[in-house]
């Protein structure tokens, strides 16, 4: 719906931008501006400012900027055409109705606005019953699943009767009429059908609320065991599409916005049982598979929502179908996280046996889209062939070129090379074959290659006599290299490098650094390692820094362009006998024209064995 501009001016001058904002930060006077801590970043020192009289907001924290209407919308994760409606009407403004474009549209809007009321009527109507002497037994089971009265009534649930005719003849008396009932879903009729009658009969009943807090339809919970349908659900009604609306929206949506994140269970129980635990951010599909409008509705409450699923078979396949659903949708810094209870439990049956934080615990170890996608797809599989492994590879190339977003398609395809380069690589080492099917917290096969199925490199094994011992390849100052000619310069023989001549860190630390001047795209894979590294030189150490810096100053940056900021920051001399390091020629990934892959591998055995975190596989070759 458009909105004139006239009437959003006079919605503006009517709602203070301080009164709008106060609701959610405490604002204090500071000039001619308030300020207050940034509702959208968690601070101690307030850089979120409000100027009444230019009518906006201001967040120097996150940069976040806006009038009324948008603080609705980034704070309740409403749409622009409910923020306006709910701030005209605190206002006190009348928003014109829009104009119906047929006769059928103005029908619809008519007959929707008689359901409202009679599906509001039904749900007193099953609250009250709730506390009948016909609800004993659906109160006793709620009790019995450790629910408290306060939860009962927010959540407004009740009981329908048994009679099968009870709540039609409510609304009857109510003044709505057998079509209506019928219409609205709280009946069953048709042309076959001579008298509705009541669509539930004998179970608990869950309201479904809209995103304004109407109740729209109901979900209903058998309490005699030889129901056919455990769980029934009003059938799709000019209120209510199942696929387009997430139980507890209308609640978890503010909570989501208080804690940055929303949870998706699997069901009314499940969201109920959280939500009485703390977890009030919490929703869950309508007995369906994750729809594309459900995931729009959970991306605009939180940009990584977890969802929930049970560590059974049904959970994973579940959660499978899931990732489907989400990859072509992913956007820069929009995606999904999986949490997957032990085999049996439901997130209520964890909360009674761990509380509130043995299900905090379990939904840490939330695993991303990625982990979940890389893990289906190598399933049980059997991948010991060439042939086996391309067709893996070619299926996880066509699922990745779904992803409509460039960026992150983009990504993905280097997540998925890398975690298939360390999978085969792991399996070359180990002579078997991987498969992580299983394994607790070993997650996809590229992690477990980097730790566990990595091995030293074969550069630093020692080496038969006259090779790579100082007497073929060796230079000045390295390791394993002669004493310095008489010809080297005073600044030679004092540097660190010479001093620490025998050392066989120095030679894998000059290794290190001579990869990364002549392949700087290794810096933005690895710069949070290479920040951490522990090095014994101290000219490396100040390469390594200047390195970095240099890295700060400019993202994209090639082996020229790398040369010259160290040069200007003083590291050329350094610079120059890295170049200058002849090794064996097994640590050819160093070479400027080695491939991509061969580089990323001997560069990351080279981290692990200076971070000490890998030991030779094979013993040293005797006779070094």
């Amino acid at each position: 719906m458009r909105f004139a501009p006239h009437l959003l001016d006079e919605i503006r001058a009517r709602l203070p931008v301080s009164q709008v904002v106060a609701r959610k930060v405490n604002l204090k006077r500071q000039g001619r501006e308030l300020v207050g801590l940034s509702p959208f970043k968690s601070e101690k020192t307030p850089s979120f400012t409000v100027n009444d009289q230019k009518g906006f907001y201001h967040c120097f924290a996150t940069g976040e900027h806006g009038d009324i209407f948008t603080f609705l919308m980034k704070t309740e994760g409403l749409p622009f055409p409910e923020a306006v409606e709910q701030l005209a009407s605190e206002a006190g403004v009348d928003l014109p109705k829009e104009a119906p474009r047929n006769p059928e549209a103005q029908a619809e809007i008519d007959i929707r606005d008689r359901l409202y009321p009679l599906v509001e009527a039904a749900a007193r109507f099953f609250e009250s019953n709730l506390r009948s002497g016909a609800g004993r037994n659906a109160l006793a089971y709620l009790v019995r699943r450790g629910l408290s009265e306060e939860t009962i009534r927010s959540f407004r649930l009740g009981y329908s009767p048994d009679g099968g005719s009870d709540l039609k003849q409510h609304l009857v008396k109510a003044g709505f009429n057998e079509r209506e009932i019928v219409l609205s879903g709280m009946a069953i009729g048709g042309e076959d059908i001579r008298v509705p009658y009541d669509r539930f009969r004998n179970r608990v009943m869950f309201p479904i609320l809209d995103l304004k807090g109407r109740v729209i339809a109901f979900g209903g919970r058998a309490l005699d065991s030889d129901q056919k349908a455990k769980y029934l659900n009003s059938n799709d009604t000019p209120l209510f599409h199942k696929g387009r609306i997430l139980y507890n929206a209308h609640t978890a949506r503010q909570a989501a916005f208080d804690c940055g994140s929303v949870i998706a269970v699997e069901g009314y129980m499940d969201v109920i049982a959280l939500s009485q635990a703390g977890f009030r951010e919490t929703v869950a599909p309508l007995g369906t598979a994750l729809t594309e409008d459900q995931l729009a509705l959970l991306w605009r409450m939180a940009p990584e929502p977890m969802l929930c699923f049970d560590g059974d078979a049904a959970g994973r396949k579940a959660a499978f179908r899931a990732v489907d659903t989400a990859l072509p949708h992913l956007k820069p810094g929009s995606s999904l996280r999986f949490a997957f209870l032990p085999d049996g439990l439901d997130p209520d049956d964890v909360i009674r046996e761990s509380g509130r934080d043995g299900l905090a615990a379990l939904l840490g170890k939330a695993r991303p889209l990625a982990d979940v996608l890389f893990e289906r797809e190598w399933g049980d599989g059997e991948w010991s062939t060439p042939e086996r492994r391309a067709g893996l590879e070619l299926r996880l190339r066509q699922i990745v070129a779904g992803i409509a977003d460039v960026a992150v398609r983009n990504h993905y395809e280097r997540n998925i090379r890398d975690r298939l380069f360390h999978a085969w690589r792991a399996m070359a080492r180990t002579d078997a074959t991987y498969s992580p099917a299983g394994r607790a917290g070993a997650g996809a096969p590229g992690a477990a290659a980097r730790g566990e199925y990595a091995s030293i490199s074969q550069p630093f094994l020692k080496r038969p006599h006259g090779i790579g011992d100082g007497r073929k390849f060796g230079r000045p100052g390295l390791p394993g290299a002669g004493p310095l000619p008489a010809f080297a310069s005073e600044s030679l023989k004092r540097s660190s490098m010479a001093v620490a001549q025998g050392s066989a860190s120095v030679a894998r630390e000059s290794l290190i650094l001579k990869c990364l001047v002549n392949h700087p795209y290794l810096i933005d894979e690895h710069a949070e390692d290479i920040a951490g590294l522990k090095l014994t030189s101290r000219a490396l150490r100040d390469l390594r820094d200047a390195i970095l810096c240099a890295h700060a100053e400019e993202k994209s940056l090639d082996t020229a362009t790398l040369r010259s900021h160290l040069e200007q920051l003083g590291s050329g001399d350094t610079l120059l006998r890295i170049g200058q390091l002849m090794v064996h020629r097994s640590d050819c990934f160093a070479d400027p024209d080695a491939e991509a892959d061969t580089v990323r591998e001997g560069f990351e055995d080279l981290v692990a064995l200076q971070q000490g975190a890998i030991r030779p596989t094979r013993p040293p070759v005797s006779g070094a």
